[in-house]
């Protein structure tokens, strides 16, 4: 969940919705751009803990000192909240979650490198405050605290608490990899967004690793995976399969609950439950305008979210030092449309197993297979990659070694 700006933008204010179509109409445009897939990214999160007691609460006040100036004004509020040396971002999460978010990038190569550096340079921050990243995709010591004092996270969880504690948990408590994707060309795009939906329960079975969190769901593969899918299914569970992706996802999101109404003051609640849709048919005194719907947007948590580019968000933040896999891994499987046919083709039995991955990893057959069949056509799809040939092997090598380990296996 990337932490975003907490006040409407400066400037002139955008003109307000006359009706639903155009909203939608908006929502499609902004949240898939077509176009030659060249770019990447990543935004990586971490839970931070105290080397020595990883249960003892996280401090803020330390966490800030020890961030210095790359902390973001929601921790600090007159931070310069300055990038790390790679250009990237810090931001926090609302239980003291870390992340660094990268900006897009035409090459893998220079890619995985500004990934390495920023996080050498983070770890270099947190260590003489004794903090030290986590290496699960969820926490499992303590139990879900909110740090961040700001009305957009209040107002998130006072949402989620009804359906609840998993909202809580999946605010405070969860850390993910997020690989981002261009959209492709418009011809491509319904491929590639059932492609990027049928490979998630697969790779999140693949890389789960967030077995518990706070001291609960220890059975599962990714308790992390099973919050989110909890946290309030009209906006985490995955979104539509179809032809027209950008207009059912556009109807969805007019559709979905509104949680934040940003005004002055400490309160963003609604002043009652409505619809973006009804906000803009004049549910409030005021109709929304593009940037109340550009915020809405930042509040729905699917496991792929189209942000002009696909943020694929299904995966658990990796142990220490093995993000690069799943990171090259989407890259190479996403490379070329052939590539992508393939993928739906090994993928189809699997699709849609979404809590059978969370629940039981690679134990589940069906995924096994899946993810069988995926690691050899993803390794094959290297050479599509800017990588060195040395660096594909030592990838291909820590991808069959992740895939033995998840089964008991070998290559077979």
């Amino acid at each position: 969940m990337t932490a975003v700006r907490s006040a409407p933008a400066p400037g002139p204010t955008p003109a307000v919705f006359r009706d639903r179509q155009e909203a939608e109409a908006y929502v499609a445009s902004v949240c898939f751009k077509h176009g030659p897939p060249r770019l990447f990214g990543v935004e990586l999160e971490w839970t931070v803990h105290h080397r020595e007691d990883p249960a003892k609460p996280l401090d803020r006040h330390a966490l800030a000192a020890a961030l210095g100036k790359h902390a973001p004004p929601t921790l600090v509020p007159d931070s310069p909240q300055q990038p790390l040396p790679g250009g990237t971002p810090l931001t926090v999460e609302p239980g003291g979650q870390v992340e660094i978010s990268t900006p897009p990038i035409g090459s893998l190569t220079e890619l995985l490198k500004t990934v390495a550096d920023d996080i050498d340079h983070l770890t270099g921050l947190l260590a003489p405050a004794g903090l030290v990243l986590g290496h699960r995709g969820a926490d499992p010591h303590r139990p879900p605290r909110r740090m961040l004092q700001v009305p957009r996270y209040a107002a998130m969880e006072h949402a989620f608490a009804p359906v609840g504690p998993e909202g809580i948990t999946m605010m405070c408590s969860t850390a993910g990899l997020q690989v981002c994707l261009d959209v492709g060309h418009e011809q491509d795009l319904a491929a590639r967004w059932a492609a990027v939906h049928a490979l998630g329960p697969v790779l999140a079975a693949l890389f789960a690793n967030s077995p518990g969190v706070g001291g609960r769901r220890t059975d599962w593969a990714s308790a992390r995976m099973r919050t989110l899918y909890a946290t309030d299914p009209v906006r985490t569970r995955p979104a539509a399969v179809c032809a027209e992706p950008a207009k059912a996802w556009a109807r969805r999101v007019l559709d979905a609950p509104v949680i934040v109404v940003r005004r002055p003051g400490s309160s963003w609640l609604p002043p009652r439950r409505l619809t973006f849709a009804d906000w803009i048919d004049g549910a409030l005194e005021t109709r929304p305008t593009a940037d109340d719907l550009d915020y809405h947007l930042t509040l729905q948590f699917p496991p792929v979210r189209p942000r002009g580019y696909l943020e694929v968000r299904y995966l658990d933040t990796p142990p220490d030092g093995r993000w690069l896999p799943p990171v090259v891994l989407l890259a190479a499987l996403f490379s070329d449309r052939s590539v992508v046919d393939a993928v739906l083709a090994v993928t189809e039995t699997a699709a849609g197993r979404w809590l059978a991955a969370a629940r039981y990893g690679l134990d589940d057959p069906v995924l096994a297979r899946a993810a069988r069949d995926v690691v050899e056509l993803g390794c094959a799809a290297l050479r599509n990659t800017d990588l060195s040939v040395g660096q594909a092997d030592a990838i291909a090598e820590e991808l069959h070694r992740t895939l033995a380990e998840k089964t008991g296996g070998g290559r077979s």
